[in-house]
């Protein structure tokens, strides 16, 4: 029989971009991750965003994957699946300077984190306070804020603590087909989980205004969280009504 077992969530920095009302983009991403203690092959890391209005967006937030026993072993033989993060993204207000086309925004995120990862219990939440820089073609975001994670299994605390990250792309043309990708973010528990601190780094194409696609590499600092990886991402948008 296929066991299941439990992945400790990696926090990710978001960025404060609005999908049009009824626009929604599929963020996927596929590759093989040294987890904590197990290895596992993304099937897919994936976010989902659906604009509601012009500063409201529903994204959920999860991943499914296979993985090994959790002993260390390159072994790849049981389910493995995170918590799903739902939430919805509010944008607070806008601040332009067009002759120098600089634009600074301000939001929040915001919602609770099912329990559907192997043994998972209790509903979690997770909360994050957003500062988005656009300079011309260039983006970048800072996320502060917490996160209650839903509890491992019978008898386990709810690992509670600070996130922090900053998710950054740069244009590497005029046309913005090419971008460098970069995030560096970290989560300070004040439970007994280990913390995480991780950087991430890639290039992304993106051939027509609705389709990207990345490959990026992952590398952890600490002994919590994933400790590297390699993610090839595909990142389609679509028009619902």
């Amino acid at each position: 029989m296929v066991r299941a077992v439990t992945v400790t969530r990696l926090f990710e920095p978001t960025d404060l971009e609005f999908e049009d009302p009824g626009v929604t983009e599929l963020d996927m991403q596929f590759g093989p991750v040294r987890g904590q203690n197990s290895y596992r092959i993304s099937m897919a890391d994936f976010e989902f965003d659906l604009g509601l209005t012009e500063t409201v967006e529903l994204d959920l937030d999860g991943e499914f994957a296979v993985g090994g026993p959790g002993d260390g072993s390159f072994t790849i033989n049981q389910l493995a699946q995170d918590n799903l993060w739902s939430s919805l993204k509010i944008g607070l207000g806008t601040f332009e300077d067009k002759t120098e086309e600089r634009e600074l925004a301000l939001g929040l995120q915001l919602g609770p984190i099912w329990p559907i990862a192997p043994q998972a219990q209790g509903v979690g939440v997770e909360g994050l306070a957003l500062i988005g820089l656009r300079v011309q073609e260039n983006y970048f975001a800072l996320n502060l804020g917490g996160v209650n994670q839903p509890t491992g299994g019978p008898g386990q605390g709810k690992p509670a603590g600070f996130l922090a990250g900053i998710n950054i792309e740069m244009a590497l043309d005029e046309k913005g087909v090419w971008a460098a990708l970069a995030q560096a973010s970290g989560v300070e528990y004040w439970t007994s989980d280990p913390d995480q601190i991780t950087t991430e780094i890639g290039i992304q194409w993106s051939p027509y205004d609705n389709l990207d696609l990345s490959i990026v590499g992952l590398r952890g600092w600490l002994r919590g969280g994933d400790q590297w990886g390699i993610l090839f991402g595909i990142s389609p948008k679509f028009k619902l009504w």
